[in-house]
């Protein structure tokens, strides 16, 4: 007998803020009757922390700081045990989203070794033989916005051989200008990053410019921390031998649930950086670092 258990959320965005209320219905579909034990439904929101492979075995002390925190724990019984018709059944149910003790939830964020996430999970039990039946389902929570106003600070650059870091023969290297700015590096989530890029001059003609938004992550305690930089994303703003002393637009948007606001805590980090990236000719490769602080207002 074939039956379909699912969780449907009343906000299609499935978007909700700390104190509100996570609304929707358990959706039963059978042909007959069902008989069932019981029908429960948790919610979880738990920060999973991980080492990567380089920092493995390096401090003992790790492994205790590494185990999930949990941010919030509920569940309720949707219906007790008993028999549910045949066709489609629908049961509401709410959950308030109030954090644990003095826990803050914290927002949504998918990173590499660094993972927070919400879920909720429909648990059906069936009478001996039968399976029973279980449902997860994600909701992304959104912290609060903060109150003060972000005033944009631009950021200008230039970039030449002297300027360069972790150069081994710069006598070497072909003489080049490039100069430009971010419209702010204390960034709204939600609004795209800004600036403009400029090839003043270069020897060797150009072969592509690109934008790369980095999450850097931090996990550890007092003894020790393990610092992580990945990439989440690569966009290429220009292409190929560019004309000198035009300005090129630079617009990146922050891809949602890969970034979320600024982030420190007391086992923990998340931040971001973006790099901007200028590859020559003879594939040498120019990099500018600067470090972003996401907010969401």
């Amino acid at each position: 007998m074939s039956v379909t258990l699912d969780i449907k959320l009343k906000r299609a965005n499935k978007v909700y803020h700390e104190g509100e209320t996570v609304a929707g219905v358990v959706t039963l579909c059978c042909k007959e009757p069902l008989q069932h034990n019981g029908i429960a439904l948790s919610m979880d929101g738990i920060v999973n922390l991980q080492l990567s492979s380089k920092s493995v075995g390096v401090f003992e002390a790790f492994y205790n700081s590494v185990k999930p925190i949990p941010l919030i724990s509920s569940s309720i019984e949707v219906a007790k045990a008993g028999k549910i018709p045949g066709g489609k059944t629908e049961i509401p149910f709410e959950f308030p989203l109030i954090s644990k003790g003095n826990k803050v939830l914290y927002e949504t964020y998918h990173g590499v070794f660094v993972n927070i996430q919400y879920t909720l999970r429909c648990d059906l039990k069936r009478p001996l033989l039968a399976k029973d039946l279980s449902r997860s389902c994600e909701f992304i929570v959104h912290s609060q916005p903060q109150k003060s106003k972000i005033v944009p600070t631009p950021v200008k650059f230039s970039i030449t051989p002297e300027t360069l870091q972790n150069v081994r023969e710069r006598s070497q290297l072909p003489r080049f200008l490039i100069r430009g700015h971010l419209d702010a590096t204390s960034c709204v989530i939600s609004q795209p990053l800004t600036g403009e890029v400029q090839v003043d001059k270069s020897d060797v003609p150009i072969k592509s410019i690109e934008l790369q938004l980095v999450r850097v992550e931090t996990c550890g305690c007092a003894e020790g921390y393990a610092r992580d930089a990945t990439e989440i994303q690569n966009i290429q703003i220009a292409e190929g031998d560019v004309g000198h002393g035009m300005p090129i637009p630079v617009h990146m948007v922050f891809p949602r649930l890969f970034t979320c606001p600024t982030l420190e805590t007391t086992n923990f980090k998340v931040e971001f950086e973006i790099n901007v990236v200028v590859i020559l000719q003879d594939d040498h490769l120019i990099t500018e670092n600067f470090p972003l602080k996401l907010c969401r207002v």
